[in-house]
């Protein structure tokens, strides 16, 4: 995880965790940036697996395909952070930090933040809102530049 924002030269202010893109899940974020929801599946027995690697824990295989999910899920789990934290989440406490369960993959889960609308920060939504079970669906928004990622937008809030 990068956590600095390049503002240019001498200027190196705290900036949002970024995700560090390895072989096994380039591909995760690829879509993610074409605003597409997929996960890695064994092309041999299709157990979706997440997060990507290069062996199936199921049967062994080393193929693979992405398959496109729906992007709705639901809400498995949820924190609050609060102080102290990083100074870039400091003030934006309190936030949300979700564990999606995929509906068309139950077994894999994303973790992401419940926002209130595309491009919403972090901090939007009233945690009032949240509970285990709520319906949500993907969203995707550009952290910094070349870094997009999914957030959660609750489907009735």
């Amino acid at each position: 995880m990068r956590g600095t924002t390049d503002n240019g030269p001498g200027d190196r202010r705290p900036g949002p965790l970024l995700p560090e893109a390895d072989d096994d899940g380039a591909p995760f974020w690829e879509f993610a940036a074409r605003g597409e929801l997929r996960v890695q599946t064994c092309a041999d027995c299709r157990e979706p697996r997440f997060p990507p690697r290069p062996c199936c824990p199921n049967c062994r295989s080393f193929t693979a395909v992405w398959h496109r999910m729906s992007g709705r899920g639901r809400i498995w789990s949820y924190v609050l952070p609060h102080p102290p934290l990083l100074p870039f989440y400091a003030g934006l406490a309190p936030y949300n930090v979700a564990l999606v369960e995929l509906a068309d993959a139950p077994r894999i889960r994303l973790v992401g933040n419940v926002v209130a609308a595309p491009g919403a920060p972090v901090d939007s939504v009233d945690p009032a809102l949240l509970r285990i079970g709520a319906p949500v669906r993907v969203t995707f928004d550009e952290l910094a530049e070349g870094v997009t990622v999914p957030r959660w937008l609750l489907e009735r809030p």
